[in-house]
Formats: C-alpha cells, sequence, structure tokens
C-alpha cells in the first residue's frame, strides 16, 4: 500500500512539471522493474520456465555485445548509488575504465545479479518492440514501426567503453555553418576511426545496423551524409573550425543494403543540409530514400515545388522535429525564439530571415492555389495562421509523389513550440516539451477525423 501511494504521488508530479523529468520518469519506472525482475528470477528463472529459456536465448543471439552493454550499465548504476561525481566511464576508477581489466572481471563476479537485471532489461525492450511490430502488421500496417539509427553516441556510453578505440576522444561530430544553423553545430560526439572501422571489418556498423532493424519495417539514417564524410569538430574549438573527414561509403552503403535485405527493413536516408553529390549517387545507386520537407522544397525562384515534382522513392513530411512547428514556422515564433538564444550572427542577418519567411509564406499559398486547395490567408500577417491553413498544408503534402508521407502529431494538435533547435544544448529544454493534450484526444476531434480521411484519398488517389 505504501510503495503504491508512493507511486501514485510520483505519477502526478511528474505528469505536473511543464517539462519531461527524465531522470524521474527513469526513477520511477526503474523502481518497478526491478520489482518485476526479482519476480522473473523467482517464478522463471529458478525454474527454467518457457519465458527464462526465451530470454537464455536472446543473450545467447546477443553475445558479447549484450554482456558488455550490460556490464557497463551495472557499474554506472553502482558507481552513481555510491557518489554523483561517477557521472560516466571516463571518470570511473581506473580499475574499471577498460573492459579488460581484471577489476572489471572482479566486478561481473561480485554484482552477478546487477549485470542479469541490466541484460533482463535490454531483452524486455526488444520483446516489447517485436510485439508492437507485430501488432502493427496484423492491424494492416505495411511498415509498421519507423525506427531511427542515431548518428553518433554518448561519448560516457557503453559504446564508448566497449571499444575505445574506434573513438576518436578529441574531436565532435557537428556540422559547418548551413541555413538550419548559422553557426555551425557540435553535437559533443565521438567520432569513429574510418581506419579503426575498417579493421573491425565493420562489425560495429553491422551489428548495430541488424539490432537496429530487427523488429522495424522502416528504419530511418540520421544525417545520412556521415557514411561518406563527417565533419569532426577538435575539442575545445568552435565548430566553424570543424573539418570534413572522409568515409568508404561503397563498403557502407553495400552493408546497409545487405542488412536491409535481411531484415526486410526499408531504409530512409536524413539528406537535410549539405549533401554532396556522391552521397545522392551512392542513396540512389542502393534505392535509399531520400528525405524531402515541404517547407525546404523550393526551386532557385523562391517557388515551392508542386506534389507532382517529389521523386516517388522518398518520404516527404511538412516539418521535422528539428524545424519549427508548422503554427510556429507560418508565425514566426521560431525566428523570435532563436533571435533570443543568439543563434543568428546578427541583428541584420535576423532581418533577412523575417523576410525571406513573409517571401515563402507567400509562395507556399501561390503553391496551395495551383493545388485548388487555396485558403483565405495573407503572407504578410504572421498572426493568419489557422486550423483550415494547416489542413490546406497537409492536404499538399499528400498529394505529393513521394511513396511515404509523415504527419507530424505536433501539428496536428496545433503545436507552436519546438521539441529541439539545433545549435542549442543547455540555452533550450530540447527534447523536454510535453505534447499539449492526449493524444487520444486529438485523434478524437472530428476535425483531425476528417482531415485523415482527406489525407488518406489524397494518396489512394
Amino acid at each position: 500500500f505504501i510503495r503504491k501511494a508512493i507511486g501514485w504521488a510520483l505519477r502526478e508530479r511528474l505528469r505536473a512539471a511543464p517539462n519531461v523529468d527524465y531522470s524521474g520518469v527513469a526513477a520511477a519506472k526503474l523502481s518497478m522493474l526491478e520489482l518485476l525482475f526479482e519476480h522473473f528470477r523467482t517464478e522463471h528463472m529458478a525454474r527454467n520456465s518457457h519465458r527464462a529459456r526465451q530470454y537464455t536465448g536472446f543473450k545467447a543471439r546477443r553475445g558479447d555485445a549484450l554482456r558488455l552493454h550490460a556490464l557497463h550499465d551495472a557499474i554506472d548504476d553502482v558507481l552513481r548509488r555510491q557518489d554523483a561525481k561517477y557521472w560516466g566511464w571516463p571518470v570511473w576508477p581506473e580499475a574499471l575504465r577498460d573492459p579488460r581489466q581484471e577489476g572489471v572481471s572482479a566486478f561481473a563476479g561480485l554484482h552477478a545479479d546487477r549485470v542479469e537485471y541490466y541484460a533482463w532489461l535490454q531483452w524486455l525492450a526488444d520483446e516489447q518492440l517485436r510485439e508492437v511490430q507485430a501488432q502493427a502488421r496484423s492491424l494492416g500496417m505495411p511498415v509498421g514501426l519507423y525506427g531511427d539509427y542515431a548518428v553518433g553516441v554518448n561519448p560516457a556510453g557503453a559504446e564508448t567503453w566497449s571499444d575505445q578505440a574506434l573513438y576518436r576522444k578529441g574531436a565532435g561530430l557537428g556540422a559547418p555553418p548551413d541555413a538550419l544553423a548559422l553557426k555551425g553545430q557540435d553535437w559533443g560526439i565521438p567520432p569513429q576511426d574510418p581506419n579503426v572501422l575498417q579493421a573491425e571489418r565493420f562489425q560495429p556498423f553491422r551489428e548495430l545496423l541488424a539490432a537496429s532493424m530487427s523488429n522495424f519495417g522502416a528504419l530511418r539514417l540520421d544525417h545520412v551524409m556521415a557514411l561518406y564524410r563527417q565533419w569532426w569538430v577538435p575539442a575545445g574549438l568552435e565548430s566553424t573550425h570543424g573539418g570534413y573527414v572522409h568515409y568508404p561509403v561503397d563498403d557502407l552503403m553495400s552493408i546497409l543494403a545487405l542488412e536491409s535485405q535481411r531484415h526486410a527493413c526499408l531504409v530512409v536516408g536524413e539528406d537535410l543540409g549539405t549533401v554532396p553529390a556522391e552521397m545522392c549517387q551512392a542513396m540512389a545507386e542502393r534505392a535509399v530514400y531520400s528525405y524531402r520537407v515541404v517547407l525546404f522544397e523550393k526551386h532557385d525562384n523562391g517557388r515551392f515545388r508542386q506534389p507532382g515534382e517529389y521523386p516517388r522513392r522518398s518520404i516527404a513530411t511538412v516539418t521535422t522535429h528539428d524545424l519549427p512547428t508548422l503554427r510556429g514556422y507560418w508565425t514566426a515564433s521560431d525566428i523570435e525564439l532563436r533571435r533570443c538564444l543568439t543563434l543568428y550572427p546578427n541583428d541584420e542577418i535576423c532581418e533577412l530571415v523575417r523576410q525571406e519567411r513573409i517571401h515563402d509564406r507567400r509562395a507556399l499559398l501561390d503553391a496551395l492555389a495551383e493545388q485548388g486547395v487555396a485558403v483565405g490567408g495573407d503572407a504578410e500577417d504572421a498572426g493568419g495562421f489557422s486550423e483550415e491553413l494547416a489542413d490546406a498544408i497537409h492536404i499538399f503534402l499528400a498529394r505529393t509523389a513521394s511513396a511515404l508521407v509523415v504527419l507530424q502529431a505536433e501539428d496536428l494538435a496545433g503545436m507552436a513550440d519546438p521539441v529541439n533547435v539545433p545549435g542549442t544544448s543547455d540555452e533550450h529544454a530540447n527534447w523536454q516539451r510535453k505534447m499539449c493534450t492526449d493524444l487520444a484526444e486529438v485523434f478524437a476531434r472530428e476535425r483531425i477525423q476528417l482531415l485523415l480521411r482527406r489525407v488518406s484519398a489524397a494518396r489512394h488517389g
């Protein structure tokens, strides 16, 4: 009863918080998972039940990669409980900083139950993803789950600890200045050494692809240009002082195509930003889907591309998680936010962006008119956003020749605030913003149901 009461109070506090409290949510979930693990040990592992044998089979299939991951998480957990100064393996006691050291083997023996617990968590996650994908397919969804392959890893995470020779700790991945981030970007992600990757016969890349594709019908490769070249930013320098390091794109793309075939998983390359011609060719040769964002799809004269001009082998969306929401774009609240965060080099450039936005709103209204879905609107009036305009833009999206289209929940709900602002870290609460309302409530709205029917009709048309 006490545990239940505490859990209820914690849940209400977490739900009432303005932003996602990741530490609080993790603590709440892990406390329950630990109780479930004890039940699993006594009711299944001790009796070698069918579920226990399923878990054992999972561990055997995932092998050393799972063992090291669970071992890292167990050490991290134990040390953090001892002292908050142990924020990651680079500051662990010397005897634990390398998985090959005797201290790590001693820890594994002393804390075997804790290591087992973290391996069990990985099995649960894998099992739940597999069940969700099976449910999606049973409901008639031809793709089902759409997963994400991140551009890099945590510099203090299990991957860098397990294979320290692969990662270059004196640099961080990022991007040179572009329209998305005028000052460039440094993501603080340690890059993989392409020479070591080749020496390891691309095993880390193959294994991560296979694990990522196993429960997904489609996989998005974040910043797909990283398979060709990566912008390395030396530690302590600005991102503008970085430089490109090239990777064996033919080998990597061939492995990608092979794993895609093995797992029957469609691949989408997020090719936004500065995309070299070599990467475009590699994607076309391996049938990797391109990313097409309506707000970016313009001709040199500023005219928006019509739906029929979109390539078939692509996934189209109005906007993305790295861009303003549709409402934020139209009202230009994203420009004001970036100005407040000093993300423009100077006020003159900020004003140029404002003027360009007015031109883009006018061009977008013209594009809608060409499609016969024109709505009343004034490009000069940033406050003139309406539900009718949002619906018209989504119908425009649905008519594109792209094989796949994506609608964002934030845009259906009419939210203005972005979930992420590229080029920021502590300056903005990235990835912490909550949805303004429950998704069930959004999809219960009569207007949204009508919009989805119109989108479906446009796709079939």
